[in-house]
């Protein structure tokens, strides 16, 4: 098993590569000397965002939190050249309480179902410690790149296309 640790990264951060519709999802960390980038779907990275701000709320205080976050915000592009390391299938999220720092990690299988019966299965893991403001301004990055996509129709709540879509609340008409 391949375990890529950043504790903490000097970056952190989400971002995109494709057009709306036909994003695809990046996790990128470094530390100066390398760098991991992980593919993930977009709701990882939504469901992400919803949890480190609910982690954070209810361990580190809000208010604390938003404040550094501001001052944390990271909103330049991805580091290139972007390859995929591995493509996420799990994501765990928690708290060292010992170190006040939110623990995210990132595996291409899941954990739970490791099959301990073939050693020449090869799994890659990457895990990232990072102190609260800069979580908070992760997740917050998280929110904006998710919610830049394509935009929701107002009838049904699917995905518009630059050329419309068909909207089943609308009785199949193009919108």
């Amino acid at each position: 098993m391949t375990v890529v640790e950043f504790d903490p990264p000097e970056r952190f951060v989400l971002g995109t590569v494709g057009p709306a519709g036909q994003r695809t999802f990046f996790l990128q960390a470094s530390d100066g000397t390398r760098r991991v980038q992980v593919a993930l779907e977009k709701l990882h990275a939504q469901v992400l965002a919803e949890r480190i701000g609910e982690l954070l709320d209810q361990v580190a205080g809000r208010e604390a939190t938003i404040a550094a976050a501001a001052a944390a915000a990271d909103n330049a592009p991805l580091d290139t050249p972007i390859s995929e390391d591995f493509r996420v299938s799990a994501l765990a999220l928690s708290w060292d309480d010992d170190r006040h720092v939110v623990l995210i990690e990132a595996h291409d299988h899941d954990p739970d179902e490791i099959d301990e019966l073939d050693p020449t299965q090869e799994h890659s893991t990457l895990r990232a410690w990072l102190p609260p403001a800069q979580a908070r301004a992760f997740a917050r990055r998280c929110e904006t790149v998710v919610r830049a996509g394509r935009p929701p129709c107002p009838f049904c709540g699917g995905p518009v296309d630059e050329s419309g879509h068909i909207c089943p609340r609308a009785n199949g008409y193009k919108r």
